[in-house]
């Protein structure tokens, strides 16, 4: 038998019946969507919405909290058999999916798509600090972050100052990934009228207390203000948390409340009480220079003035006095002179309202998303 022919035919043969062809401009993308968080993380919810308006999704994942490490596991079982024998035209691996990109970058034989969103080796040895970066976790990190962006057709991050750090820092080349903003849903997120003028203004911040949060400046920020009509509202709970209590305690500040974590489904209702929406991140991390917070989206979205920390990121995105009032970092004089300014500028609020929501709906809609998503689906798909 002449195998310098047979072979060729039989691997022609083999991607014929196995691996699904692109369709065609009339027929539907059918998408594999798995990722490692619950598929209603805001990042995620966005993304499978915008694959519905762009083709049929299957997805392999769940609604809640639990264990990424154990659901990966399990959800790596589940997508074993469409590795094995593709029915899909394009494999995405959504956040956090960097466990399950290991099978499915060595085994698809489907376009690949993965959301970074984040890097694991950044957050865990500089953001959160619970690795050295010379440290066996923390060599461990870096090889997962760059081993799995290797392994996909095209890597999604949120910002081109993210792309920046991904290619310089794992040595991979910046046209590998593409930018598409958080954005939100705007099912929930939509615009509201701002509060009608009482005897204290409401400002809002909600977070779950990590140092890129930096809600501590917004607590000193609060202390500088006490004599003035302003309540503070810090929603959430998390690493900082009882450090940031602690503060407040010890300044003795009544004009700061702290609440649980609420329900994503509430967050609405909260924005729409706020006078003043904070949207930071206004830590001194680095990488808090590099994303966009999703609480700015959020805030945008539902046209609220919006005081946000003055990094490239979201320089990038916000104008200043039109869309936001930006301040420095870690900063609790710039930020308190930033709430006092807007509470006593009725007609700067609402400019910086309907410019912020004129800019959600320009550049980070879901319409907005949708569209780069397709284009960008095209780009490795056919």
């Amino acid at each position: 038998m002449n195998h310098a022919r047979f072979l060729p035919l039989c691997s022609a043969w083999y991607v014929a019946i196995h691996v699904p062809r692109i369709p065609k401009d009339n027929q539907p993308m059918r998408v594999l969507f798995v990722t490692g968080r619950e598929t209603d993380y805001p990042r995620n919810d966005v993304l499978l919405r915008a694959f519905r308006r762009i083709g049929e999704v299957e997805v392999i994942g769940e609604q809640g909290g639990g264990s990424i490490v154990r659901r990966s596991l399990r959800f790596s079982l589940r997508l074993l058999p469409h590795l094995l024998n593709p029915r899909h035209n394009l494999l995405f691996i959504g956040f956090y999916g960097h466990f399950l990109m290991l099978p499915a970058g060595l085994l698809s034989r489907q376009p690949l798509l993965f959301d970074a969103f984040v890097s694991t080796y950044d957050t865990l040895c500089f953001d959160r600090r619970r690795f050295t970066p010379r440290s066996a976790a923390g060599r461990l990190a870096f090889w997962l972050d760059r081993t799995v962006c290797r392994l996909a057709d095209r890597v999604l991050l949120d910002t081109p100052q993210h792309v920046r750090y991904f290619a310089d820092t794992f040595a991979l080349p910046p046209d590998r990934f593409a930018v598409l903003p958080v954005g939100c849903n705007e099912d929930l997120f939509r615009p509201a009228p701002l509060p009608p003028p009482g005897a204290t203004t409401r400002v809002l911040y909600y977070s779950s207390y990590l140092p890129l949060h930096g809600v501590e400046t917004v607590v000193r920020a609060a202390a500088r203000l006490t004599a003035h009509p302003l309540h503070f509202r810090l929603i959430g709970k998390g690493q900082a948390y009882n450090q940031v209590r602690q503060l407040a305690n010890t300044l003795g500040l009544q004009n700061v409340t702290f609440v649980p974590p609420v329900p994503l489904t509430q967050l609405p209702a909260e924005i729409a009480a706020a006078g003043i929406c904070l949207g930071g991140h206004f830590g001194n991390t680095p990488k808090a220079g590099r994303v966009v917070p999703g609480k700015i989206y959020q805030i945008l979205a539902m046209a609220r003035p919006l005081v946000a920390a003055d990094t490239p990121a979201n320089r990038e995105l916000l104008s200043p006095g039109e869309t936001a009032f930006l301040c420095p970092p870690n900063d609790p004089d710039a930020l308190a002179e930033a709430i006092l300014h807007l509470h006593h500028d009725s007609a700067l609020r609402h400019r910086l309202a309907k410019g912020g929501r004129a800019l959600f709906q320009a550049e980070c809609s879901e319409t907005v998303i949708t569209a780069r998503l397709r284009d960008i689906v095209r780009e490795i798909a056919g």
